[in-house]
């Protein structure tokens, strides 16, 4: 079940596994910044962070830093004013990547990076299995509401019918599972979500992938266990069942202007070795 309290808990571990991709007391500008609390983290590290989002963000009533509202297509920002631009699990959600990653560019001083944590085809893949356990937990825990409580009335039975309904539909829901991004379907984001597609994308946007990793942490869409599964439980899974996102560090250019980049397959997160 959804909580803002273990996502805050999940994107601040995310938040200290890439740190350490970030020049120190860089310019920050993070895209798509929900609730404002990685920005927050970023700030109380040294940097100085500029947020953006939609208006009508979910997170809109739950922010707490000071964000800039942005109509998604143009950066509310100057031409080369910032010397990193961040997204967590935001592009995907982009139905015009070309004018994001011009808008980017732009924004960029020279010299700068881009670090985007991005969702993988390992968190489609559990998110999916994850629905059908979550569909039978949520049935099994509406089952007291499933049940006269007293003699038949037009109360009684307006109750009823209700729970019924909202058990129904949301037992449904979770056993139809919708694609979670702009592009595809559920399916097909098994490679709209892999680490390979968006090296592509990247490429024919005009960046270079300077390095990427796994991030090293283990959710689902469905917040299999929330909180009861703590973040060094996490990490653990991942080494098993895979990580649920994955980093990339990107500069403006192409691998093969470049000449290529020795470390673009794997990088250090966080001081842990990392490979693809």
């Amino acid at each position: 079940m959804f909580s803002y309290a273990h996502l805050d808990e999940l994107r601040r571990a995310e938040i200290e596994e890439i740190v350490s991709l970030f020049p120190p007391r860089s310019r920050v500008l993070e895209v798509g910044a929900g609730s404002g609390r990685q920005a927050r983290e970023l700030e109380r590290r040294g940097f100085q962070v500029t947020a953006i989002e939609l208006a009508d963000s979910n997170y809109a009533a739950h922010r707490v830093f000071p964000i800039i509202d942005y109509d998604g297509a143009t950066v509310p920002l100057p031409d080369a004013s910032v010397d990193v631009v961040f997204s967590s699990n935001v592009l995907e959600h982009v139905p015009d990547l070309a004018r994001l990653h011009a808008e980017i560019r732009r924004v960029l001083a020279s010299g700068g990076c881009c670090v985007h944590v991005l969702p993988t085809h390992t968190w489609r893949l559990w998110t999916t299995l994850t629905s059908y356990l979550e569909a039978i937990a949520f049935s099994v825990s509406s089952l007291p509401q499933l049940v006269p409580r007293a003699r038949p009335s037009g109360a009684e039975l307006r109750r009823l019918r209700q729970a019924w309904y909202r058990t129904i539909r949301h037992t449904v829901g979770l056993c139809l599972p919708r694609r979670h991004g702009e592009r595809g379907n559920v399916i097909s984001e098994l490679w709209l979500f892999h680490p390979g597609w968006w090296r592509k994308n990247f490429r024919a946007h005009g960046f270079a992938v300077v390095s990427e990793a796994p991030v090293g942490l283990f959710y689902t869409g469905e917040m299999l266990l929330g909180s009861h599964l703590g973040i060094a439980g996490r990490k653990r899974l991942s080494r098993v069942l895979g990580s649920s996102c994955h980093v990339f560090k990107l500069v403006p250019g192409s691998n093969e202007a470049n000449g290529g980049h020795p470390n673009s397959r794997a990088m250090s997160t966080g001081g842990r070795p990392a490979t693809s």
